[in-house]
């Protein structure tokens, strides 16, 4: 397996006992980590394309966890977190998972809870990133249209027939039919449901 395909679990606590702890837990389980002290050394660093998550200690010297969290977002971001603390409670715990985080441990930590809650969180990363890619693949395919089945492909997934689309373009019924095959075929889409579904991932209906 090649290191990028390797998912990094990044550790964030600034006792260095807890930090090594939580490592060597996740060195047992074939995991790979880096560790932190703080908040803003995490921001230093350049994350792979490989799934990934933080272990955060919601405590930290500067900017606190939750705050960091709220940072990350605003930055685009998106990496899934495991909140850990000392003395938790819980509406912090419940602004953690209003956020978005995936788990709110209090310390001392649970081997196999932790270990749960990261293979939760890297399986979360996993499929987000997979969902990026497609989406991706989706724009790139969509650029090879010219304008005119930009315009066909979107009257197409409004749920307009071919004679209606001919009207609305001011064009024939046969050069329609064409500029719609060829999007199908651009487009990669066996089918109109296809098609709709590929409109929804690129957010090509308008906004209600």
């Amino acid at each position: 397996m090649e290191s990028a395909n390797i998912p990094t679990v990044f550790v964030i606590d600034d006792d260095a006992d807890i930090r090594a702890s939580i490592r060597g837990l996740l060195k047992s389980a074939g995991l790979r980590s880096e560790g932190f002290e703080r908040a803003e050394q995490f921001l230093q660093t350049e994350l792979s394309d490989s799934p990934s998550c933080l272990v955060l200690d919601v405590s930290l010297p500067g900017i606190n966890g939750l705050e960091f969290q709220q940072q990350l977002t605003k930055a685009g971001r998106q990496i899934p977190i495991i909140f850990v603390t000392g003395h938790g409670d819980i509406p912090m715990s419940v602004k953690a998972m209003k956020s978005g985080a995936v788990e709110f441990l209090t310390k001392p930590l649970k081997r196999n809870v932790l270990l749960d809650a990261i293979q939760q969180a890297l399986a979360r990363d996993s499929i987000r990133r997979q969902e990026q890619a497609d989406i991706a693949l989706l724009k790139a395919r969509y650029d090879t249209l010219s304008r005119r089945q930009h315009q066909v492909m979107a009257l197409v997934v409004s749920g307009q027939l071919n004679k209606q689309i001919a009207s609305e373009l001011g064009t024939t019924l046969v050069t329609v039919k064409l500029h719609r095959a060829q999007m199908m075929r651009k487009m990669q889409a066996r089918s109109l449901a296809e098609l709709v579904r590929m409109a929804e991932k690129l957010r090509l209906f308008p906004s209600t």
